[in-house]
């Protein structure tokens, strides 16, 4: 992952106090969704992951005990739809949701998705029925 720790020197020679995040950088692993680049585990001025996730049209059900989940849909196909518990919603690029814990979601269609993950993602809060 590509991540500027805040104390590395920038181009200009100043003392960075950001972090930075580049996502073509950033190997895609497999979840339950597709497939997720994920930036900023472990940054303690962030208390969460961002993660810009590709859904396969084989997309499985889950939830999460403890996360709450963001999503903003970046790109999304003409039928682009998001199963939250037993409801099927449209959705379209522009869209949000927010996944508290325990609702069971999973995205139909292929879509790119930002994701905000708050608190930080832990890969043992992902549960399958």
């Amino acid at each position: 992952m590509s991540l500027k720790p805040p104390t590395e020197t920038s181009d200009t020679g100043s003392a960075a106090r950001y972090r930075l995040a580049d996502f073509s950088q950033i190997e895609g692993v497999p979840c339950p969704c597709g497939s997720a680049r994920r930036a900023f585990a472990g940054v303690p001025e962030f208390p969460g992951t961002l993660h810009v996730t590709e859904i396969s049209e084989a997309a499985k059900k889950h939830y999460h005990k403890t996360l709450t989940e963001t999503y903003f849909f970046l790109e999304c196909g003409p039928d682009a739809k998001m199963e939250l518990d037993d409801e099927i919603i449209d959705v379209r690029a522009g869209v949000s949701i927010v996944v508290p814990p325990g609702v069971r979601h999973r995205a139909l269609g292929k879509m790119k998705v930002l994701i905000v993950v708050l608190p930080e993602f832990d890969p043992a809060d992902e549960w399958l029925d």
